[in-house]
């Protein structure tokens, strides 16, 4: 039968799992997730978001799809603080958004990252806001557990605590570096070791523009951690 429109705010800085928890509602629902980036649908030229917008929920109206709007940033930008001709007509295009995700009978989320920047007339049009912490060190733990599993060929040298202590990053980045050094491991034949890791993860830490953290460890005999150099 026909699905009742429903619309959530997911918050949360990058790679805290917006995305990936967006596409478990849909695969739950067995339908389809459309992720549709915002910072490519607003336009400079006045009154073309609303088009590009209209489009996307025309099409997606006939298919009951998930619509994910990510980088809703794009959109919101300096939100309140009506300056000028361009901030009030960023105004009338959240709200054109907003109005289009509650006459959508289909599921609509917005992914922002700084929830700070919303108004409240506008974060109260919504059903739900859920908030994405950033993951602690025991957290951060459990996902490099979680990407490298008892059967993966880790070297001595690896202690997933102290990298879960060193590396203060989201889940979305553990992942790819615990992939990143599985690949370049395998291009060696070789277990995974810290110098893949510490390899994949300037690999992540460059595309993000951050300094590489060091995480140099000195095992003790035991293989515990004798020293963490700062």
């Amino acid at each position: 039968g026909d699905a009742v429109g429903l619309h959530a705010l997911f918050a949360g800085a990058p790679g805290t799992g917006k995305t990936m928890a967006a596409a478990v509602v849909a695969a739950e629902l067995g339908l389809e997730m459309y992720r549709i980036e915002l910072s490519a649908v607003v336009s400079k030229y006045i009154g073309e978001t609303e088009k590009n917008l209209a489009r996307i929920f025309a099409e997606a109206e006939t298919s009951n799809a998930v619509l994910f709007f990510d980088e809703a940033d794009a959109l919101f930008g300096k939100r309140g603080e009506v300056k000028d001709a361009q901030d009030r007509y960023a105004n009338m295009e959240v709200s054109y958004l907003l109005q289009k995700m509650e006459e959508y009978p289909g599921i609509t989320i917005l992914a922002t990252n700084f929830r700070a920047n919303l108004d409240k007339a506008f974060v109260r049009r919504l059903h739900f806001i859920v908030d994405f912490p950033f993951p602690d060190a025991t957290e951060r733990l459990e996902i490099w557990e979680r990407n490298f599993p008892a059967r993966a060929p880790l070297a001595t040298d690896v202690d997933l605590a102290v990298l879960a202590a060193r590396l203060d990053v989201p889940g979305a980045l553990i992942r790819n570096i615990a992939r990143g050094a599985a690949f370049l491991a395998a291009a060696e034949d070789s277990s995974i070791g810290l110098r893949h890791i510490r390899r994949a993860a300037a690999r992540e830490y460059k595309k993000d523009r951050r300094p590489v953290p060091d995480f140099s460890v000195e095992l003790s005999v035991n293989g515990s951690v004798a020293n963490v150099r700062p």
